[in-house]
């Protein structure tokens, strides 16, 4: 028991001890821990005052430098304060330089309506008496002065209005031309009624009037195809073996002609030949037109046509005109020209070019609206013929005034070729009476003095009174003329009425 009790105190003692040292050993390294987190703190502490201090330093620096900035532009801001006030103070001083500018012209200005109306006063005094004067001398009152001022000034009126009558009239002409063409509906070679029926039709022979019923077919099949492969027409009538082509084109009907007789010679008439035989005719008539236009441009001594010029040369072979072959008509005119150019020293090459041209618009003229001058005009313009020949083309009928000299020989070798004995069907006496026709025709009209036809009846001079037709009545007297010559005569080509209204003033000296 005493050592069970020995041991137990034993034990307490131990453990005493024990607990002890553990005691003193916690507390000494809580005291470390303690003094560590007391280092660890000042640490921070000081740390945090050496932050503290640098931001207080860079907010100081910050604080500056906004400081100088707001300095800056506050000294840019009283600059430019400084430079408005300047400014202000310079346009004051000019505001006050024209201010005195304005005053003094404002006087001056005074003083000149003063004199003004010293002047006025003075001048209104002068013309009373000027007016006076006048009346005195020139024994008339204000009221006849008056109307014989408005008597002139209604002449002057009268001539103005005349004048914007012939501008209003022109460029109606222009209008007209430019729209409907009207003006050149008719061309300078147009035939009279009886002579298109001569020379716009062609006859074929026929072996016998069995081949009548032949070339119109079973129920008219075959005169169909013919007139549709040829474009013309087939007139099958009474007239005993013989078969009439009609058309106005030379080309179509000599292609018809040559294809009919052909037919008829082979035999067999039918559609399918019948547009056979034309093709191959049509080939042929093609071939025949570039020779003959080859063949007179070499006789001609005229070299470096177009190809084209050529070919429509080749097309008058088959166009007259009053019986005068055109193509051969051409060829006269070209060496006529070139002979006159040679002598007058003029162009050679320009008047022989232009004059193998000269009619190469008839060609197409049955196609195109126009004189045939204007129109051969054009087709050599646009196949790069020159200036000068273009111009000598266009005034060989006077469509334009001639402006050169190969322009009138031209002209005159187209009129000496025409005009030759025997070269036209036409008689000197149905010429004289046309040209009669045309003279009486101008002369039925009041106030014509006298009228002259001229240029081979291509245009009318007539001579007015000019007390009795004044410069209106003379356009509407031109107008007038034209109107009744178209509808009483019949005429190849255009004519030209030129109305000529002259005053002339004449006193003597004694």
């Amino acid at each position: 028991m005493e050592l069970f009790l020995v041991s137990i105190v034993a034990s307490l003692v131990v453990g005493a001890l024990a607990a002890g040292g553990t005691y003193f050993y916690m507390m000494n390294r809580a005291g470390s821990a303690v003094q560590r987190a007391h280092q660890e703190s000042e640490r921070i502490i000081e740390e945090a005052n050496a932050r503290h201090r640098e931001m207080v330093l860079e907010a100081k620096d910050e604080a500056i430098q906004l400081r100088n900035e707001m300095d800056r532009e506050q000294q840019e801001r009283r600059k430019d304060v400084d430079r408005l006030e300047r400014r202000l103070q310079s346009k004051e001083e000019q505001i006050d330089r024209r201010l005195e500018g304005f005053e003094k012209r404002e006087r001056k200005l005074q003083n000149r309506e003063r004199d003004t109306e010293q002047v006025y006063a003075k001048a209104e005094e002068l013309l009373g008496q000027r007016q006076q004067e006048l009346e005195r001398v020139a024994q008339l009152t204000m009221d006849e002065a008056r109307t014989l001022v408005l008597e002139q000034g209604e002449t002057e009126v009268r001539e103005l209005m005349n004048r914007r009558v012939r501008e209003l009239e022109q460029e109606t002409k222009e209008e007209a031309n430019r729209k409907a063409r009207e003006i050149l509906a008719t061309t300078i070679q147009r035939v009279a009624p009886d002579y298109v029926a001569e020379t716009t039709v062609s006859v074929v022979p026929l072996p016998s009037d069995d081949m009548k019923g032949r070339i119109i077919g079973r129920e008219g099949r075959n005169i169909r195809a013919l007139e549709q492969a040829t474009g013309v027409d087939l007139i099958v009538d009474d007239t005993p073996e013989a078969v009439t082509l009609s058309s106005f084109d030379p080309v179509r009907r000599e292609i018809g002609r040559r294809a009919l007789s052909k037919l008829l010679q082979d035999g067999r008439i039918h559609p399918a030949r019948i547009e056979e035989v034309v093709n191959k005719t049509r080939s042929e008539v093609e071939q025949i037109i570039r020779e003959e236009g080859e063949k007179v441009a070499y006789e001609a001594n005229v070299q470096g046509l177009h190809p084209d010029l050529v070919k429509l040369m080749g097309r008058l072979k088959y166009r007259t005109s009053y019986g005068q072959n055109v193509l051969h008509h051409s060829l006269e005119v070209s060496l006529i020209a070139g002979a006159l150019a040679a002598e007058l020293q003029a162009d050679v090459n320009v008047c022989k070019t232009a004059a193998l041209l000269h009619d190469i618009g008839k060609a197409v003229d049955h196609e195109v609206e126009g004189p045939h001058a204007l129109i051969g005009a054009d087709i050599a313009r646009r196949l790069g013929r020159s200036a000068k020949i273009v111009h000598a083309i266009a005034a060989h009928h006077f469509e334009e005034e001639p402006r050169t000299v190969e322009a009138f020989i031209v002209a005159t070798a187209d009129a000496i070729s025409g005009a030759r004995p025997g070269a036209r069907r036409e008689m000197v006496e149905q010429y004289i009476k046309r040209l009669e026709a045309l003279e009486g025709v101008a002369s039925s009209f009041s106030g014509v003095e006298k009228a002259y036809a001229i240029q081979a009846g291509r245009e009318v001079r007539i001579l007015v009174a000019p007390d009795s037709v004044d410069d209106l009545a003379a356009t509407r007297l031109a107008r007038d003329i034209v109107k009744k010559i178209q509808e009483s005569l019949e005429f190849p080509g255009q004519i030209k009425v030129t109305v000529i209204r002259e005053t002339r003033a004449i006193e003597y000296a004694r």
